[in-house]
């Protein structure tokens, strides 16, 4: 009930909604009672006055019997859009029945229905509405039938394309192995999840049906009189066109209206249920953090201070990023580790410039090459960040248009930021591919994203980031899905270009292991904070934070007892929109006291650039060394 109240509350909070609301309102409130009010006077046959034009008594003029045009327009609304919405019902119940049968029916019995409903859909719908409007005869019944039965092939094309489309979601398949039956599948799992694109459309196709039945109407295949709808007085006004206009424009103005009422309605319900939902309206925007007052690091490729990240909810608004600091310098690898949910990759999206709208980010200071990226506008960051920012993405597989060839892919790229011809961009292309090793660059820079395995798609991707001339490269998780021989090439390609153009690397990765042999420091994140930041060569020795010693001792080794499960970090961490007062890891720290529940630690420097958030640091190896050393 909430959600239907929230979606109707979107659905008239813009002008173009709230247009199409009240204009279906006052086209339903005018079918429902307008034969009520007026359908006497429309009924009403006066001798005296036979085709008169318009006139203060008759606004439209009368007809051949000197009945009101205006009034007989009016009441002839209920069953024009009676007509129209049943002949809609029957389309859309025939047509989900047609488009869920192949899920229900044995194989080959539902591909000829499939089959039967690609030919229907080759025909023009009103071809086969007057082709059924033969078969069942002239008529109120017939026409609804015919209208009916010409619109069910779309909704049937287009209730196949949205089952398929859940009905290989993994909880489909769980339902199917654990026996529930096909039927039961459809009615539980699969028609809930498609139910609105289905209103949707059928509220567009109401549009369509009163259209649909205003022609056959008119052409005398449709109502008989003595009924009438807006096509029959059409046809009538029509005869007189020359004579008195105001008779077709009246019942023509109507169609007009009602149908633009419902295909208004089904747009604007499209944009609340679909992809073009209006933003969340949840009070004010969170404060933005105060400007740094210190000078910036001019030897910095990337430099960020109190970067936050917020999202709107229905609670308010939810920071799964908050307070995090950090600087990359040129030619340095650093890596960012952490359990999923810990804010990795939305620091690397906001560092990009990737955070849409509802998000807000909000960073005291957050530079790239010197060029603040909050407050630059956006078209001069479109070539700087196009230039001079490489994006490796989590799933090559998904970063490609699976329509378009490598190739042109890359070079788009330099097409628009370096205003190459189209050719020398596609050679530039080429040479990058192979310089990330991509055999036969020449002839795969033709081919088609599908056509490359998981490591070359990589490559590729990497490739893309280097038609510029990258100062950064975001690698986010780049070696996922990947076998360790692929993932080996892949990093070492990420360092072979750190080596040769002096990019500065980010390497976000779940895998401590990867970031401690590839990067030259690492920042631990935990609950959409630093944690600790420490160079990696201090990293399995001097590791102060308990989280980052307990990501360490999860990880196996050649001594690992076999015979042992594997160590895990207990517990889980919390939500954004729930954290808990104080250290966000206090409750699944064996160090934690009343001080860490309540109070969070800053990230503070302990010498050796290195800094931890811990109100117990653990006491390490080396800090051992250096007190024994001291007390000497």
């Amino acid at each position: 009930m909430a959600r239907r109240r929230a979606t109707a509350m979107a659905m008239v909070r813009t002008p173009l909604g709230a247009s199409a609301v009240v204009l279906l309102t006052a086209m339903i409130a005018l079918a429902v009672f307008a034969p009520v009010l007026w359908g006497e006077p429309a009924a009403a046959i006066d001798t005296d006055a036979i085709q008169q034009g318009p006139s203060a008594d008759h606004l439209l003029g009368t007809d051949a019997l000197g009945r009101d045009i205006f009034y007989r327009v009016l009441v002839a609304s209920r069953l024009s859009l009676g007509l129209a919405l049943g002949a809609t019902l029957l389309g859309v119940v025939v047509g989900t029945l047609l488009g869920t049968a192949p899920s229900v029916l044995p194989r080959r019995a539902g591909r000829l229905v499939t089959a039967g409903v690609n030919i229907a859909v080759a025909f023009p719908g009103l071809l086969l509405a007057l082709f059924f409007a033969v078969i069942f005869g002239v008529g109120t019944t017939g026409a609804m039938l015919a209208i009916g039965l010409a619109t069910a092939p779309s909704f049937a094309r287009l209730t196949q394309t949205l089952s398929a489309s859940v009905a290989g979601l993994d909880y489909v398949a769980a339902a199917r192995i654990a026996g529930v039956s096909r039927i039961r599948i459809l009615l539980r799992h699969i028609l809930p999840n498609i139910a609105e694109p289905l209103v949707v459309n059928a509220t567009i196709g109401a549009g369509a049906s009163l259209l649909a039945f205003a022609g056959l109407s008119f052409l005398g295949i449709g109502v008989q009189a003595p009924s009438y709808d807006w096509g029959r007085l059409l046809g009538e006004g029509l005869n007189r066109i020359y004579t008195n206009p105001a008779a077709a424009l009246g019942p023509g103005l109507a169609v007009v209206v009602a149908g633009l009422a419902f295909n208004l309605f089904g747009e604007t319900l499209a944009a609340v249920v679909g992809q073009r939902k209006p933003e969340p309206r949840v009070g004010v925007l969170p404060e933005p953090a105060p400007i740094a007052d210190g000078p910036a690091d001019s030897d910095a490729v990337l430099q960020v201070e109190d970067l936050r990240v917020s999202f709107p909810s229905a609670a308010g608004w939810t920071t799964p990023v908050r307070g995090v600091s950090f600087s990359v310098h040129a030619g340095e690898a650093v890596g960012v580790v952490g359990e999923s949910g810990s804010g990795k990759s939305l620091t690397a999206l906001a560092v990009s410039r990737l955070i849409e709208s509802p998000g807000v980010v909000t960073a005291a200071r957050l530079d790239f090459i010197g060029v603040p990226l909050l407050s630059t506008p956006e078209r001069e960051l479109r070539t700087l960040l196009g230039t001079s920012l490489a994006m490796v993405f989590q799933d090559p597989t998904t970063s490609f248009n699976p329509t378009r060839r490598i190739g042109r892919q890359l070079a788009e790229a330099a097409e628009e930021h370096q205003g190459l011809s189209r050719g020398k961009a596609l050679a530039l292309a080429v040479r990058k591919l192979q310089a990330v090793r991509v055999p036969a660059a020449e002839r795969r820079a033709r081919q088609y994203p599908h056509e490359f395995s998981g490591g070359m798609r990589q490559r590729a991707m990497i490739g893309m980031g280097l038609m510029g001339t990258p100062k950064l490269v975001i690698a986010d998780e780049p070696t996922t899905a990947l076998d360790v021989t692929v993932q080996r090439q892949v990093l070492r390609l990420l360092a072979q270009v750190r080596s040769d153009t002096q990019a500065a690397i980010m390497l976000i990765s779940h895998d401590i292991t990867i970031v401690s042999q590839t990067c030259d420091r690492v920042l631990v994140m935990y609950a959409g904070r630093i944690v600790e930041d420490l160079p990696v060569d201090r990293l399995h020795t001097a590791a102060r934070h308990p989280y980052t010693r307990a990501l360490l001792d999860v990880v196996p080794d050649l001594d690992t007892d076999r015979h042992q499960p594997l160590g895990v970090i207990p517990g889980r961490p919390p939500e954004p929109g729930h954290l808990p007062a104080g250290c966000a890891f206090a409750a699944r720290c064996a160090f934690a006291s009343e001080q860490c529940r309540g109070e969070d630690p800053l990230l503070l420097d302990v010498g050796g650039s290195h800094r931890v958030a811990c109100w117990h640091p653990v006491v390490t190896v080396e800090d051992r060394a250096l007190t024994a050393g001291g007390a000497r």
